[in-house]
């Protein structure tokens, strides 16, 4: 029989390099509702702000029931793993559906596995030293909640961080790094490399959900020793650092909230009504960013980092005059010894695919929330 695959001609190329062949795409659904007691329970909660655990206990029970259907259809095909697994929401008819897709790999070598990795990238981490293990996630769904919106507010009255807001946003978002981390280190693993993060709407909150993929490495201390290494670099830009002998360490967050406060909000509105440079807004703004990155810059120093690449600044605004800065990057170490398999990465590796289909239609029945704006 024929086979029917997600995977693109790039990706089998290189998967074919690491004696992996391709087979049928694979799907795993689950829908849910809130239900009454579900959503009285989280609009209680939101009160206080800060994680709702009613709906991040939810949505990973979805998520988890969705991947747990595709692995059964991927082991029914005889599958050695699945790669480019993903984790969707897609709002249907007032529900959630959690939608897992990825494509079945075959081969004679190893155990099962499943990756969030394409094809591409898979053969970016192998070639890298990495032996994939298992798709994880972390996540949390959260609210700033109306008492944090009231000292918020009050605070905003003068200019400079919102401490409030600072906090509640930075325990949030490291809550789903270290959950992503515990999944892994569950699974065997002692890294998690390729980690996309991604914010998104729901019932009126947000959750923030971390993939990657679960992996061993031989020159990393065993899962028992330490936490997982946690990367959000890109594959190739992973495999390029282990290629020069750098070992990512951890994945970095600093988040500062800022406010404007009222009487600088007046004077930035005066000056936008005549030319030139409203310095309020630009001061607020250098200062906002550079604590976040501050942030950063004294984790990496904790963990005696010796660089952090791929760093990634964010800008939101909140309302209400208050704008949140989040700053993102990898803590790199040299480490003796340490490089690639091949001594560089076939074309096949970093062509990106052309998309060859593009539905610029927004009113389907089915919407996909992870289309939404990341943040």
């Amino acid at each position: 029989m024929s086979v029917m695959t997600g995977l693109s001609g790039n990706e089998i190329y290189c998967l074919q390099l690491k004696n992996m062949k391709p087979g049928d795409l694979v799907i795993g659904n689950s829908v849910y509702s809130m239900g009454v007691l579900g959503s009285l329970g989280s609009g209680l909660k939101t009160l206080m702000g800060g994680e709702v655990t009613q709906v991040t206990s939810l949505i990973h029970e979805g998520r988890v029931q969705g991947f747990q259907r595709m692995i059964q259809e991927a082991q029914k095909r005889g599958a050695c793993g699945i790669t480019g697994v993903s984790s969707d929401l897609v709002q249907q008819a007032g529900n959630i559906e959690f939608l897992s897709i990825g494509s079945c790999l075959h081969s004679e070598e190893g155990a099962f596995f499943s990756s969030s990795a394409d094809g591409q990238e898979l053969y970016c981490q192998i070639d890298a030293g990495f032996h994939p293990l298992h798709f994880v996630f972390g996540n949390v769904a959260y609210s700033i909640g109306v008492g944090g919106g009231v000292m918020g507010t009050m605070r905003g009255l003068g200019r400079g961080e919102v401490k409030e807001f600072s906090e509640i946003f930075n325990k949030t978002r490291h809550l789903a790094l270290q959950r992503i981390a515990n999944e892994a280190q569950q699974a065997g693993g002692n890294a998690v490399v390729g980690i996309n993060t991604s914010i998104l709407p729901f019932q009126g909150m947000q959750e923030m959900v971390m993939i990657g993929t679960a992996s061993h490495h031989p020159m990393l201390p065993p899962t028992s020793a330490s936490m997982p290494v946690t990367s959000d670099l890109t594959n190739e830009e992973m495999w390029n650092l282990i290629h020069l002998g750098y070992m990512p360490q951890r994945l970095l967050l600093g988040v500062s909230v800022y406010s404007l406060g009222v009487v600088g909000g007046i004077s930035a509105l005066v000056k936008s009504l005549v030319r030139g440079e409203i310095s309020e807004l630009t001061t607020l703004i250098y200062e906002a960013r550079e604590n976040a990155i501050a942030r950063i810059a004294g984790e990496a120093s904790a963990i005696g980092a010796d660089d952090v690449v791929g760093i990634k600044t964010y800008v939101y605004n909140l309302g209400g005059g208050m704008i949140e800065f989040m700053a993102i990057g990898t803590a790199v170490k040299k480490m003796e010894g340490l490089t690639t398999v091949s001594p560089s990465l076939p074309a096949q590796a970093i062509i990106r695919d052309k998309n060859t289909f593009v539905n610029a239609v927004e009113t389907a029945v089915g919407v996909s929330l992870n289309s939404a704006q990341k943040r």
